[in-house]
């Protein structure tokens, strides 16, 4: 018989992962006598199966491999078009995490994902992806939805959205690590309010004692934050304090997230943003441009100040100037380094961004236009440039971005009628067009800055709404009213009666607001961020008394909250004032130290000692002196001011503030303020410096700023207004002559003076001459160290006097008392040897002083009788 074999075609084919199954179907006829010929042609089958199996990527191992050596994406998609019928869930997730590894190797310019994601081998992936999601383990799961994401797969692509379901359906099972990863995908698709995401807070607080990972935690933290109870959220502070200790520097972007979780529930706890900002400043050489801008936003959001951290983020921003030759890297660099610049460094700066402005996109116009701003920029080159390229991009803006444009440019002082009409009518059109609250206020807000008043009908459909409005919003309307009644002329007859009615209403809304909240937390919302005329004006009493019915509510959490809102109001609440003074003394050790400035403000703006005024200051000295970590100079040198202007000065304090060192590092912060809050510290410490000389010689602080007080005060004194002119008649034709009294006259250490005179003994007035030393005098000026007292030149028994004529900002508004600073001043004036006439609008503007008689009468008493000053 003969042997014939016959062969049907051979298939290797993966049946399950790292084994090749060679199948080989055949018919032998007579194989007892024919074996020896099976076993050559056995042989022959394997030969041939090793050499199909070399040159063919036949394994799950084999796949992998060659996907892990691709060195651009175009290989990659060779290997799936090759490989396509036969790729399984793991090559699946292969190439997806291989795609995006080539990714973020590249720069952010280099990138190519809408190139990669619009390939037709990715498509073929995805639907691979698709077919194989049920045998996806967990890991693989999220991580191609993590990965899909980032190549900018819509949310309601089918892939995307039964990776969405199927998570969700694991959401029990999956480990912290995934849960972290999963949650961030949700965060990119808007659902962090969404009840999958609460499913996962759920998790998370279920979990947490368990939870290890402070990186995956504080994704999670982030991404939940929209979600969670305040007892929750001290839960997570306290976990993430506890783990705090294993974070190393390779996960400077965990500190990062910390800090943005804060910001999100609006809580700035000072201990954990310390310890985040010592990691940032520790290792900022890590940090890029992006992760820069990102911590200054957050701390700016938090009102947290770091010294440190801002003085090495200048250095290290400085250091990438030569790196950011494109325009979206630069633009970035622009508005993170400017504002804390040098001059020269701002030069800079602005001459690269004028060489760049013709290639700047909408979105980099508005954060250019912004930055100037923040930087006080008197480029007027750049200024119109910049407008020119906002009024290429007018019509692309949104309702929020207008008035941001709007206020950066009146706060450059930019003069373009045509560009401020176009502004205008865009506006106008986008009001006419909008039903939505929100955006209402804000037009109205930025239509008012450019003084265009709104018609009848939009005026009404305002009024109608407005019980639907937050604080906030009626605040904002109501400054836009006050703007138009004060500057626009055209509001004659019916349409001022319209703006005076709609303030009306405004004011019975915004008591019924304040009415409405039931807890101290709530109110707070509503009052954290107002300011303006209005509200002071209208609603202060009621937010008082609003206050006042919370005032149990007040403790060591809120404290600090409260007392910042009362120094902006000059409402004098002695209930608030006494609470905040008792919450200090019985929880001290609850208050961190940098809450103590904005503790002590109200106390000293508004001039009152509580009743346990001295454990009071000594609970919040004792916060201070045992704090370990740095204090922020700026801080300090407000604080002891605030002290004292209280007559309170503590030595220690004051030590450290005139030290060689600390002033020295006091002048490397002021060169990265802007130049207006730069004066305002160099002011706040040339009065505490002159409030220590006065009232505290025994401590021998130099007096240092007579070269800062020659250039202040100089193009200030000798000029009067139309009032002090009037009662500078008065006092020469009471005291016998213009040689007899001195107007806008500069005490030594440099106080103004509105009227000086000198009496003798027998309080007969006595000419200036060789008595005068005042520095009051115009040029010519007598420059030297102003700090003589003055009783040495004058005659025996004579006396100096100072008249001060005090407006209402010098009181409280709610009460005729005297207000710190103007009582320090008459303090000092005593000091130098002045008697202090103080003279308050109550008595000055009251119908018994409505003439001039009676005036000169009131004149004559202060001067020569015997009263009180």
């Amino acid at each position: 018989m003969s042997c014939r074999w016959l062969h049907l075609p051979k298939k290797i084919c993966d049946i399950e992962e790292k084994k090749l199954v060679c199948v080989c179907v055949c018919v032998c006829v007579d194989p007892l006598k024919h074996r020896a010929m099976f076993c050559l042609r056995l042989r022959g089958i394997s030969l041939s199966s090793w050499r199909m199996l070399q040159c063919r990527p036949l394994s799950c191992e084999s796949l992998i491999t060659q996907m892990n050596n691709c060195t651009d994406e175009e290989q990659i998609f060779n290997v799936i078009e090759r490989n396509k019928a036969s790729l399984s869930e793991n090559h699946v997730g292969c190439a997806f995490n291989m795609l995006w590894q080539l990714q973020k190797q590249k720069t952010a310019l280099l990138r190519n994902v809408t190139r990669v994601r619009d390939h037709p081998q990715f498509v073929t992936l995805c639907n691979l992806a698709s077919n194989h999601i049920q045998s996806m383990n967990d890991d693989t799961l999220v991580n191609v939805l993590y990965i899909t994401k980032q190549f900018a797969v819509v949310a309601h692509d089918p892939l995307a959205e039964a990776l969405v379901i199927e998570a969700w359906k694991r959401l029990e099972r999956l480990d912290i690590n995934v849960l972290s990863v999963f949650s961030t995908c949700l965060a990119d698709q808007h659902l962090c309010s969404s009840p999958l995401m609460g499913k996962i807070a759920d998790a998370v607080n279920r979990k947490l004692e368990s939870i290890q990972d402070l990186r995956c935690l504080s994704v999670l933290m982030v991404n939940i934050a929209s979600l969670i109870s305040q007892g929750f959220q001290e839960r997570l502070v306290s976990k993430t304090e506890q783990l705090f200790d294993t974070l190393s520097s390779s996960n400077i972007n965990t500190a990062r997230r910390i800090v943005q979780f804060l910001r999100n529930v609006k809580y700035t706890y000072y201990p954990l943003v310390e310890r985040c900002d010592r990691v940032f400043v520790r290792d900022v050489n890590l940090l890029d441009l992006d992760s820069i801008t990102k911590i200054l936003s957050l701390y700016q959001t938090l009102q947290f100040h770091s010294f440190e951290f801002t003085k090495v983020a200048k250095q290290r921003l400085t250091e990438m100037i030569p790196l950011c030759g494109h325009p979206s890297n630069f633009v970035k660099l622009f508005a993170t380094l400017g504002p804390m610049a040098r001059p020269e460094e701002k030069e800079k700066l602005e001459s690269t961004m004028l060489l760049l402005s013709e290639e700047l996109t909408s979105q980099q116009t508005l954060v250019v236009v912004e930055a100037m701003a923040a930087m006080e920029s008197r480029n007027s080159c750049l200024i119109n440039k910049i407008a020119s390229v906002l009024n290429k991009y007018l019509d692309n803006y949104k309702p929020a971005e207008l008035l941001k444009i709007t206020q950066a440019l009146i706060f450059l002082h930019f003069q373009n009628k045509e560009l401020f009409v176009k502004l205008r009518e865009l506006l106008l059109r986008h009001l006419e067009d909008t039903a939505l609250l929100s955006k209402t206020s804000i037009l109205v807000c930025a239509i008012s800055m450019i003084s265009s008043h709104l018609s009848e009908a939009v005026i009404t459909r305002i009024e109608a709404s407005l019980p639907q409005w937050n604080l906030k919003e009626l605040n904002d309307i109501a400054a836009a009213v006050l703007r138009w009644i004060q500057y626009d002329h055209t509001c004659l007859g019916s349409t001022t009666g319209k703006q005076l009615k709609l303030l009306q209403t405004l004011d019975r809304c915004g008591r019924q607001r304040l009415q409405q909240n039931g807890n101290l937390d709530l109110l707070w919302e509503e009052l954290k961020s107002l300011r303006g005329a209005w509200f002071y004006e209208s609603l202060i009493e009621e937010t008082i008394a609003a206050l006042q019915r919370f005032v149990d509510e007040i403790n060591y959490a809120n404290v600090a909250k409260i007392a910042s809102f009362l120094s902006r109001t000059n409402y004098l609440s002695t209930p608030l004032l006494d609470r905040i003074a008792s919450v200090v003394v019985q929880q001290i050790e609850k208050i961190h130290p940098f809450s103590v400035l904005a503790i002590t403000l109200p106390f000293s703006i508004l001039n009152y000692d509580p009743p346990q005024r001295d454990e009071f200051f000594g609970a919040c000295m004792q916060c201070l002196y045992s704090y370990s970590g740095t204090l922020d100079p700026l801080m300090l040198v407000f604080l002891g001011f605030s002290l004292a202007t209280l007559e309170y000065f503590p030595e220690d304090l004051l030590k450290k503030i005139f030290n060689i060192k600390f002033l020295a590092k006091l002048d490397s912060q002021l060169e990265m303020l802007p130049s207006s809050l730069q004066t305002r510290v160099q002011l706040r410490l040339m009065e505490l410096n002159r409030a220590v000389c006065l009232e505290c010689p025994e401590l021998q602080v130099p007096w240092f700023h007579d070269r800062f007080c020659q250039q202040q005060y100089s193009k200030e004194v000798g000029i009067m207004n139309g009032a002090q002119q009037q009662i500078y008649k008065m006092l020469a034709e009471i005291l016998g002559g213009s040689s007899y009294v001195k107007a806008s006259v500069l005490s030594p250490y440099y106080h103004t003076v509105d009227f000086e005179c000198i009496l003798d003994k027998r309080k007969k007035p006595l000419p200036y001459g060789s008595y005068n030393i005042t520095l009051g005098k115009p040029p010519g000026m007598y420059w030297e160290s102003n700090t003589q007292l003055l009783e040495s030149k004058l005659p025996p028994g004579a006396e100096r006097i100072a008249f001060e004529f005090l407006d209402l900002r010098a009181f409280c508004t709610n009460i005729p008392h005297l207000k710190g600073k103007s009582a320090m001043k008459k303090r000092h004036l005593e000091i130098l040897g002045y008697r202090v006439i103080q003279v308050s609008p109550f008595e000055w503007n009251s119908m018994a002083l409505s003439t001039k008689a009676a005036r000169m009468d009131y004149l004559r008493e202060h001067l020569f009788g015997e009263c009180k000053s």
